[in-house]
């Protein structure tokens, strides 16, 4: 399906130069957000606890729980929140029963009593060295997968595509921290998830105009580097909106019905593959020229490794032959 003109050439570069501006301008405002307000972790990552309860012949009453909550001290600070449907709550609190000393079950149903009838669902405790190891390996697996996909996409093409890929994926990552940062979106292990698979969608975006660039390398004359980038996104440019407006409609389809407890996965889904689209197209591919990629160099080194395969092919045949 084409939706855009195959033979017709957009010029995204004349752009790259505003677009990598906007992009610095954000990752400045992502380290003031980083420094001035932080992350707000869940407790998978700090420790706590979260408490479902549901009501059974009415909404909940969320003013009246936030009150109760806070008449309470070892509860105080706790986020009320709806799950799902208006007669169901969670509530999310630093402790566990090890540090207040009681059941937490227990003690939330005597604070709640006379908010009406309800039940306990779930209650759900971490433990503050269970979260901070959490939050290493996640680190830590972010940090491997960015290295192995460096790794393949410099043995695949050539090292300076493997370097303009990593640093569009660390431009996709600091952009969506930005997000989570100023929407005071919750960092667990689903928010975490989410950065991990818009990495790997941004990558694959990414390499699929990387192979076409390669393309029209052997395809074109042309030594203008950002002439054959234009071509190449334009060729590809129906493909990738394709991809991103499917993938946005299912994420987007989450968002509004998934209801409160994929709510912030969703949301970083939704933003990261705006993110991670536009990245490949104004990030990795321009970064090619920053890094001093010459067409000329690399077809020479091609032919180069063309003809010694071709040697190799002929000496080999002479040996097979007996002629050696």
């Amino acid at each position: 399906m084409e939706i855009f003109n195959h033979n017709k050439t957009y010029k995204f570069m004349k752009l790259s130069v505003v677009m990598n501006a906007l992009s610095i301008i954000c990752a400045v405002m992502t380290v003031g957000l980083l420094v001035t307000k932080g992350l707000n972790f869940g407790i998978d990552f700090v420790g706590g606890t979260v408490v479902q309860v549901k009501y059974l012949n009415s909404d909940a009453p969320l003013d009246e729980i936030r009150g109760k909550i806070d008449q309470e001290p070892l509860f105080r600070g706790a986020s009320v929140t709806e799950f799902g449907a208006k007669d169901e709550v969670t509530i999310r609190f630093q402790g566990s029963s090890e540090s207040i000393g009681e059941d937490v079950g227990d003690l939330m149903a005597a604070t709640l009593q006379s908010t009406g009838e309800f039940e306990i669902r779930r209650v759900d405790m971490v433990g503050p060295k269970v979260g901070n190891e959490l939050k290493q390996k996640g680190i830590m697996a972010m940090v491997i997968s960015l290295i192995a996909m460096l790794i393949y996409v410099a043995f695949r093409f050539e090292w300076r595509f493997g370097v303009a890929a990593i640093i569009s994926e660390f431009h996709d990552v600091i952009l969506i921290i930005g997000v989570i940062a100023l929407l005071r979106i919750d960092v667990n292990l689903e928010i975490l998830g989410a950065v991990l698979t818009l990495v790997g969608y941004s990558i694959n975006d990414t390499i699929v105009i990387f192979d076409r660039i390669r393309d029209e390398f052997k395809t074109t004359k042309n030594t203008n580097l950002f002439e054959i980038i234009d071509s190449s996104i334009s060729k590809t440019l129906s493909r990738t909106t394709l991809t991103s407006l499917t993938t946005l409609f299912v994420v987007a389809a989450l968002l509004l019905f998934g209801g409160e407890s994929i709510y912030g996965f969703s949301l970083v889904l939704t933003i990261g593959i705006i993110i991670g689209t536009y990245s490949s197209i104004f990030i990795a591919a321009p970064l090619l020229k920053w890094l001093k990629f010459d067409v000329v160099e690399y077809r020479a080194n091609i032919a180069k490794k063309e003809k010694m395969r071709l040697e190799k092919a002929k000496i080999r045949a002479q040996y097979e032959h007996g002629r050696i």
